[in-house]
């Protein structure tokens, strides 16, 4: 695969507009959405992962859902499709589909419920890099979301069956969590903003930033500057959102700042009631806080 074709630098994990209460998909609004990505200067999105809220959707959706991303972005921002689900069967089909529609990568993360063994996982993460070849496959790495960590063994066999094999999105933390998967040749995106900084002195190519869905100049200053202060402080950002339902919120701050997007998630995840959303107003209005900062340099100028 030519290292010049891989995607580098900072992406962010998109969210999934709904209608209210978390009904359907807002397909309407991924167009508006997508359109404040680009404008922001990211360097691609991932859909349908974590902030996506893809595991939630039924199959018919996820397809949807994809092809709005992919149609609407065209040629302006690459985007990859998280396929991750809990079947081989229906990962090598929503990966064969994405790749089929123009994603510029497949991402899976592996089946979470039962924890499999070496071999399983190897055959369902090569079956999946199959159904989308020759398009960039990624490893999502997630222990804490897929309940068990991906053997690095698993990703050196990989390495030899499927030649697609670009690369990892890691979201685990501590940093020691994440330094196994750091392995020359393959391109890994640091989930975690407050390890952005580590991981790209390691030989990380970028960030896949759930942040970066809503506020992604912090992402992005992270990720140019390497600096750990510009790591830490979107660590510190992040923290003061998860105060609340995080994926909601995220939805919130977009509308806050012109996305025609609704705070609805998809249940059993939490929407944020009357008092969380007042508390966010107060987070965004108030001149002291580092949201507003970051609000206010965004729209001032240049």
């Amino acid at each position: 695969m030519d290292p010049a074709a891989r995607l580098r630098g900072t992406l962010a994990a998109a969210v999934t507009p709904f209608l209210e209460g978390g009904s359907s998909v807002d397909t309407d609004a991924i167009g508006d959405l997508v359109d404040f990505y680009v404008r922001a200067g990211l360097d691609g999105i991932l859909a349908l992962g974590t902030t996506g809220e893809g595991i939630l959707l039924s199959m018919a959706e996820r397809r949807a859902t994809a092809e709005r991303f992919l149609s609407t972005a065209a040629h302006r921002i690459p985007v990859i499709v998280h396929c991750g689900a809990q079947t081989t069967r229906e990962t090598t089909a929503l990966a064969e589909h994405a790749a089929r529609n123009g994603a510029a990568g497949v991402a899976v993360i592996p089946p979470p419920y039962f924890a499999l063994d070496p071999d399983s996982l190897w055959r369902h993460l090569d079956a999946g890099a199959g159904a989308c070849a020759p398009v960039p496959f990624y490893v999502y790495e997630f222990a804490a979301r897929s309940g068990y960590a991906v053997p690095v063994a698993v990703i050196e066999r990989l390495r030899t069956t499927a030649s697609n094999f670009a690369g990892l999105k890691v979201s685990d933390s501590p940093f020691e969590r994440v330094e196994p998967y750091l392995l020359p040749g393959l391109d890994v995106f640091i989930g975690a903003e407050g390890l952005i900084d580590q991981g790209l002195a390691r030989g990380a190519v970028g960030a896949v930033s759930g942040l970066a869905a809503a506020l992604p100049e912090l992402t992005i200053a992270a990720v140019t500057s390497r600096s750990p202060e510009a790591s830490a402080r979107a660590a510190r950002i992040r923290s003061t959102i998860e105060r609340v339902p995080f994926l909601s919120a995220q939805k919130f701050i977009l509308r806050r700042r012109g996305v025609q997007i609704d705070d609805a998630v998809r249940p059993p995840l939490p929407t944020l009631n009357a008092s969380q959303r007042q508390t966010l107003h107060a987070l965004i209005d108030d001149p002291q806080s580092e949201i507003a900062t970051v609000l206010r340099a965004a729209t001032a100028p240049h």
